[in-house]
């Protein structure tokens, strides 16, 4: 319906009769434009024309104008700035769509006009529906002062930890007067989701001791930060915990305990949480198969998959797990028939990580070329991850060739990632080609590539001692030293040969031994030895892949001190016995 003239005229007031001054076009008729409502509603914002911004809203409904959200918006600011709050709120409970400056608007003015109540409660509304836009929603919170309390505390705290920003969350929790369960949880999970799991163990434990109260996402977020650890003390006091509380069952709680025991290395204890659960999601039964996976043990793999198919139906990650399985297992028949399965039967389900398994079994079983024409044929572009399993295969069958492929692929996509470097350079240098090791070495000065630092940890009567490449601070380095030398000495009268071409440096030999006998992973099993009475798994995890040298020490102390060593790099776990290893010695 058409507005009379007059009506028109007067939409904006004095600002409509001085569009030469203020550079407003003035609304014409029915066919006003976008830019016309912006312009007539900035105007009507900035002289607080209350009236002729009433004109301007009436002129939208008369004619069935939908603004879009910014102008919705924008008529929300015009009432709150001129105190009709009543208004601005029926326009932002009307708009189908809202974003965080429409929240805040509305905010803003019940706060300015000290209808302190109503601005909390669209507050917690809006943390409700989603609106996370951090630094934003923050601004607002301190302007309004709402900071300190509960809800919006704990949920802007969330806010920051879900977007990385733990020490904002820390601050914001810190800050709260008081802290429920929610809140708790929330910060332990900010840090679980960040990897600091020492900090997350640290700080639930704190809280518990001050008195917090549990439930099951608490106790499903710290066994999150425990596998990281592979805590496998903490793992079972968390456990008994969770007993003595007689949580009611919840499978998110039961499938982390499943990880956590595997991850710790302690499979039995998995498998019986498995086996007494009384319903089982697919995350459950991949959970399991996973932790089989990890361990090297296909057969059961392969076992535990059949009887999931006659329960419940295999997903993208279930079929994931068992080729993984297969490939750590050394099943190489039975992992390429079951890709051949999935192919045939469900091909859609299929992602690069599916091809990564099978490029592994390939490599594993010395089908190196065949490998490579996967990569090139595969219809995913290859990942870095795809192109490393490749070389590593090359490494154990010393295959120059095709490793001399590889490892070009791989520099031209991580020029700076320096593991590349060293297994290019223990391939030249298991096939004898010193030139081409010396080669690479100074391709890498030239680049200065360095190595990322390697650090092992054991966790002794619930403490963690942390390793590093010729750890120079623990308290007890001199015993470290004394003790890793006569270990030494012991393994070398056993057999043991010193893998040098882990060295890249271009030193003589003597100091590539040193350099050798500083790595991470053997002070940790050196200090295993010391401090764990026979008969005890000496169980050590590392941040980056074990090197050859290092899994051939590990295999001898094995044998020669009669220990059991659980070695968990961040490929898989190694499970060392009377000197041999789960994995087969590939990895």
């Amino acid at each position: 319906a058409a507005v009379p003239r007059l009506a028109r005229r007067d939409m904006c007031g004095a600002a409509a009769r001085r569009t030469t001054a203020s550079g407003l076009v003035a609304v014409a008729g029915g066919g006003a434009s976008f830019h016309d409502y912006d312009a007539a509603i900035t105007a009507c914002v900035e002289r607080r024309a209350l009236k002729q911004g009433r004109q301007v809203h009436a002129h939208m409904v008369t004619a069935r104008y939908r603004p879009p959200v910014y102008l919705a918006t924008r008529l929300v600011i015009m009432y709150a700035r001129c105190g009709a709050l009543d208004d601005a709120r029926n326009v932002l409970d009307g708009m189908p769509e809202r974003n965080v400056v429409s929240w805040t608007a509305m905010i803003s003015g019940y706060s300015q006009s000290s209808r302190h109540a109503e601005a909390l409660e669209l507050f917690t509304r809006m943390l409700r529906a989603g609106i996370h836009q951090v630094k934003q929603v923050h601004s607002l919170v301190a302007k309004t002062n709402f900071e300190s309390h509960m809800f919006v505390g704990s949920s802007l705290l969330d806010m920051y930890a879900k977007a990385g920003n733990i020490q904002e969350a820390r601050r914001v929790f810190d800050m709260l007067p008081e802290r429920d369960t929610v809140s708790c949880t929330a910060i332990i999970s900010g840090y679980a989701q960040l990897g600091l799991d020492d900090e997350a163990l640290d700080l639930f434990r704190q809280l518990y001791s001050a008195g917090m109260q549990c439930n099951y996402v608490t106790f499903t977020t710290l066994l999150t930060s425990l596998s990281g650890l592979a805590s496998l003390d903490y793992g079972k006091q968390v456990h008994g915990l969770i007993l003595r509380k007689e949580l009611p069952f919840f499978v998110v709680l039961q499938n982390s305990l499943i990880d956590m025991y595997s991850k710790c290395g302690k499979l039995l204890y998995s498998r019986r949480v498995f086996d007494h659960m009384p319903q089982r999601s697919t995350i459950s039964w991949n959970a399991m198969l996973m932790g089989y996976g990890r361990h090297g043990i296909g057969h059961e793999v392969v076992q535990l998959f059949r009887t999931m198919t006659e329960e419940v139906k295999p997903d993208s990650v279930t079929l994931l797990a068992v080729l993984s399985g297969c490939s750590h297992g050394g099943l190489v028949d039975e992992g390429l028939d079951i890709f051949d399965l999935i192919v045939k039967e469900q091909n859609a389900v299929l992602s690069i990580g599916h091809y990564g398994c099978v490029i592994d079994l390939l490599g594993r079983s010395g089908r190196l070329q065949k490998a490579l024409d996967l990569i090139q044929d595969m219809p995913f572009e290859p990942t870095p991850a795809i192109w490393g399993s490749l070389l590593g295969a090359c490494r154990v069958h010393v295959n120059v060739s095709v490793g001399e492929v590889v490892a070009q692929k791989l520099l031209d996509m991580e020029p700076g990632n320096a593991g590349n470097y060293v297994i290019l350079s223990n391939i030249y240098a298991a096939a004898g080609m010193w030139k081409d090791v010396f080669r690479v070495r100074n391709l890498m000065l030239e680049k200065t590539v360095t190595k990322e630092p390697g650090q092992s940890w054991i966790i002794l009567d619930k403490v963690i001692h942390t390793f590093r490449s010729s750890d120079r601070f623990h308290p007890r380095k001199k015993d470290i030293d004394a003790k890793i030398k006569e270990i030494y000495v012991d393994i070398k009268a056993a057999g043991f040969v010193p893998n040098l071409s882990c060295v890249l440096h271009d030193v003589d030999d003597e100091q590539k031994e040193r350099m050798l006998l500083g790595h991470s992973e053997k002070l940790a099993v050196t200090f295993g030895l010391m401090n764990t009475p026979p008969g005890l798994t000496i169980r050590v995890m590392k941040n980056l892949r074990i090197c050859v040298d290092c899994h051939n020490f590990a295999k001898f102390v094995s044998k020669i001190y009669g220990r059991e060593i659980s070695l968990r790099d961040k490929n898989r776990f190694h499970l060392l016995t009377d000197g041999a290893c789960t994995c087969g010695d590939y990895w």
